[in-house]
Formats: C-alpha cells, structure tokens, sequence
C-alpha cells in the first residue's frame, strides 16, 4: 500500500492530537468555571465530582477499545487506548489531589480516618492505587521489559479498578442511581465482550 494512502486510510494523523485536545476540554471548564465562581454552592464538591466522573468516562472508554476493533474491525480505537487510559488516570488523579489538597489541606490524620472509616473513600482509594501500575507499564518500553503475555494480564487489572471506580461512584451519589445504573451496565457489557472474545480466539485456535 503506498504510503500515502497509508496515512490518508489507517493513520489518521489528525484522530491522536484531537482526542487529546478534547480530552482537556472538560478540565478547562471546570477551572474556567471554578475562577468565576460557578461550581454552585458547595464547589469543592462539585470539582471531585467532575474530576471523578471523567476519570471513570475514560477508563471506559480505554476499555471500549478492543471490542469495538472485534466487533466492527476499526484499527483506531486501539491507538486510542492508551491514551484514554492515561487520561483515566490524569483525572483520577487530580480527583484524588483536589480531595487530598483541598478538601483535606492535605491533613494526614483526617485522610487515613476517611480512607480507614468511609467506605466510599476507601474503595475510590483502592482503585486509584490499582491504576498506578497500569500507568506506570503504559509504555512500549514497559510491554518489551515485562514480555506481552505478562504485561497484558497485568493490564487486566484495568477491569479492576474501572469496576472499583463504578463502586465508588455508585456509594458517593447514593440517592439518584441511575447514572450508576448506566455505568455498570456498560462495564458489565464490556467484560461480556471481553470474554467473548477471548473465548472466539480459543475456538479459532483449536480449528
């Protein structure tokens, strides 16, 4: 295929640097909104409640990636992937700096009573923590020093902390549910593709 081609069909050069640009628009609303005074009334509340809403859009999103590639053969989203999964972790962790340093003035006692007695807190902690390792193999480098085999079941640990996020999500509104109903069934839809998929692979293995 001539190169051109190439990069006018299968590359998009444009998709990466959009995506990217796009997925700052929310932050910089939320900080274009929060210096003229409009994240409402309790607006702490309001930011780590958008900061963590996005953090789990987008590890959803990074985990939408390979089953739309199985189910309609788009190459794209899987270029795509792990920088959804980065931006899962920038907003996860901004949520987690803006509850640490703002809302705790980083008071180290008042933080671990939150982690150790609040449930919510304790479950939105755990599945930051499983997102550290998934951030920190992101790289290519990372995939050739651990081997694929491995660093793909690592990165399963994915599933883990996007259905922790959900849990947290889920506890945190705790009146009106039904965005967390949306959440978890698009999770729960996605781990079905996941295994089926897997299991299509099996099949074609053993013909």
């Amino acid at each position: 295929m001539a190169i051109g081609i190439a990069v006018s069909h299968g590359q998009r050069p444009w998709l990466k640097p959009a995506v990217f640009t796009g997925s700052l628009v929310p932050l910089v609303v939320i900080i274009g909104e929060a210096l003229l005074g409009r994240l409402g009334a309790n607006p702490i509340a309001e930011a780590l409640n958008r900061l963590g809403l996005m953090a789990l859009i987008f590890l959803v999103a990074a985990l939408a990636c390979t089953p739309l590639k199985a189910a309609f053969g788009w190459t794209w989203p899987i270029r795509l992937r792990r920088m959804l999964g980065l931006f899962g972790f920038f907003y996860a962790l901004l949520h987690l700096m803006t509850y640490m340093g703002i809302d705790q003035a980083f008071d180290a006692r008042a933080i671990f009573a939150d982690i150790t007695k609040r449930k919510f807190i304790y479950i939105g902690f755990a599945a930051f923590m499983t997102l550290i390792p998934l951030a920190a193999t992101s790289t290519a480098a990372s995939v050739r020093r651990l081997g694929f085999v491995r660093w793909k079941r690592l990165h399963r640990l994915a599933y883990v902390a996007t259905s922790l996020g959900v849990v947290h999500f889920t506890l945190r509104v705790k009146k009106d549910l039904r965005e967390t109903v949306v959440y978890s069934l698009v999770l729960t839809s996605l781990l079905l593709a996941r295994v089926a998929v897997q299991l299509h692979a099996r099949w074609l293995e053993r013909k």
